[in-house]
Order: C-alpha cells, then sequence, then structure tokens
C-alpha cells in the first residue's frame, strides 16, 4: 500500500523514475516483443493516415491487459502534455523518455540508435493520436 500523500513522493522524478522502473522491469515490454518489428513498420508508413489506421489496428490486437495498461499510461501522459508550457514535456520529450522503456526488441542489435528513434516516434505517435486509437469502453471494434 502506497501513500502519495508521504514527503517522499514530493520529487516528481521519483515517481517518474518509479514509473519507468516499472515497465522496465516487467518481463515483456508494455508493447509485445512479438510485436515490436509491426509497430516500427507502422510507424515507417509515408501517408499518416495509413499510419494512424495500421496503428489502430495494431493497439486493437494487443492482449487486454497490455491495451488497458496502455490506455491509462498514454491517457495519462496526455494530461502531462497538457501541462507541457509548465513542465516542459511534450510528446516528443515523453516519447524520448518512454519510447525506449515501453516498446524495445526481444534481443539488443547492433542499430539500436536507428531502433531508438522509431521506439520514440512511435510511443509519440499513440500519444498524439491516443483519441483515435483508444474508444471509450477502450477496446477497438
Amino acid at each position: 500500500k502506497l501513500n502519495l500523500d508521504d514527503p517522499e513522493w514530493e520529487d516528481i522524478h521519483v515517481v517518474s523514475g518509479a514509473l519507468k522502473m516499472f515497465f522496465r522491469e516487467l518481463p515483456e515490454p508494455l508493447i509485445p516483443y512479438s510485436t515490436f518489428e509491426d509497430f516500427i513498420a507502422a510507424v515507417k508508413l509515408m501517408d499518416h493516415s495509413e499510419r494512424v489506421e495500421v496503428m489502430k489496428q495494431l493497439v486493437g490486437n494487443l492482449p487486454q491487459p497490455n491495451h488497458d495498461t496502455m490506455r491509462a499510461m498514454f491517457r495519462h501522459m496526455q494530461r502531462v502534455v497538457e501541462h507541457s508550457h509548465t513542465n516542459r514535456m511534450s510528446p516528443q520529450s515523453l516519447a524520448i523518455v518512454f519510447g525506449p522503456t515501453l516498446l524495445r526488441p526481444e534481443k539488443d542489435f547492433l542499430n539500436m540508435a536507428v531502433h531508438t528513434l522509431y521506439q520514440n516516434q512511435v510511443v509519440e505517435l499513440i500519444l498524439i493520436e491516443c483519441g483515435s486509437l483508444f474508444t471509450q469502453d477502450g477496446r477497438l471494434p
């Protein structure tokens, strides 16, 4: 049981660090290893509407616990972005912070710098398009 009123949680870096650690230490990332290449391929699509449509399908096909956690996490990150004028956390900034934690390949490849770029783009796209990727009841048709 966690008391968020405890003074140890006043430092936002402690809270955000704990959140990142939670996702980093999961046995499998929030976006499962088996879908890593699909998400990367989706963000590489040139046409924005096609990119969003493919992303909708990928998000909608995630296992229910992953989908629900992703919906809650990205809706929270949207609230953080709403205060970017004071916290300096734009969608791109949040993507840089959380991209490699929420989405990573199962094995480290030589192209980690390239992967990181695409991981960040996936997270940024999901964050920006969150409203169209998740329905009210949380599941796509």
